[in-house]
């Protein structure tokens, strides 16, 4: 128990002062509770979309050709207030190295690098468009935390059911390639069934649904498997559903909030966390 209240306060010495550069930086730029950060991440937003407007009117030629010019202006305007951005959030954590190396640090600098890299790798302009992952901070722009909790609700519950769905498929592939082997015998090439390879396409179409047409069965034992598989596809249809919707009601037991973390930038914290889930600063 001493070891533990002695590695707290070591913990919470890292912690900016409240009356520090580094705390008011981290207030304006990491948290969406405060006015100063609300109108941060709106200016932010709002650079952001007209960012991606500006790559997006580029590639249409006929506004390339008489507002080139413009448009590279504006991005190039745009690209260094990020970078100005980039450096302030790398300063206003204790460890930046962590900051970079997370989701939203590795998109950041992946939203200022293909500006530069155009003059390197010619075309790499279009990879520009990497700054709409951006958007992904309009949620906690207005402190939505119901949108928040739910997102982090959805992520939770398809990661837990990632090994059944995976199962699930697995079974599908097994379907598809045991009815696309029947559709083969049963048509033949002069049905269009040319190798099992095209039926299983067929089959894969027809399971889900989709029937482009290109390939049907002529004969009435095919036409009956075809009608067969559907049916299937339409129970298939509904097995990963309820399998995200059990997981969904066990992730709905638990519930974050919107605060990040001082020192690395980490957020998704549970409501009652008192430190931070990745490297155990105090929040």
């Amino acid at each position: 128990m001493k070891h533990d209240r002695v590695q707290a306060q070591l913990i919470s010495e890292e912690k900016p002062a409240g009356g520090t550069w580094r705390a008011r930086w981290h207030e304006v730029i990491f948290e969406a509770d405060t006015p100063r950060g609300k109108v941060f991440d709106l200016v932010l937003l709002a650079l952001i979309l007209l960012s991606v407007l500006a790559v997006c009117l580029e590639s249409v030629r006929e506004l390339r050709e008489t507002h080139g010019m413009l448009l590279r202006l504006v991005e190039w305007v745009i690209t260094g207030l990020f970078t100005i951005e980039y450096a302030a959030r790398l300063a206003a954590v204790r460890r930046p190295l962590r900051y970079a190396l997370s989701f939203y640090g590795i998109v950041d600098l992946l939203a200022i690098l293909p500006t530069f890299l155009v003059y390197f790798l010619p075309g790499s302009q279009s990879l520009l468009v990497v700054r709409a992952l951006r958007l992904l901070r309009v949620f906690r722009i207005l402190k939505l935390t119901h949108f928040i909790g739910e997102a982090r609700l959805l992520g939770a519950a398809m990661r837990a059911s990632l090994r059944k769905i995976i199962v699930f498929m697995g079974v599908v592939v097994t379907i598809v390639l045991i009815a696309g082997a029947i559709m083969y015998l049963i048509e033949g090439e002069e049905h269009g069934f040319t190798s099992i390879p095209v039926s299983v396409y067929w089959a894969v179409v027809t399971m889900s649904t989709v029937g482009f047409g290109d390939i049907v069965p002529q004969t009435v034992l095919g036409r009956v498997a075809a009608s067969v598989l559907m049916l299937l596809g339409y129970a298939i249809i509904a097995v990963p559903t309820g399998i995200v919707t059990v997981e969904l009601s066990a992730a709905a037991r638990k519930s974050t909030n919107t605060q990040a973390c001082p020192v690395c930038g980490a957020d998704s914290h549970d409501n009652d966390a008192r430190y931070c889930k990745r490297c155990g600063a105090k929040l």
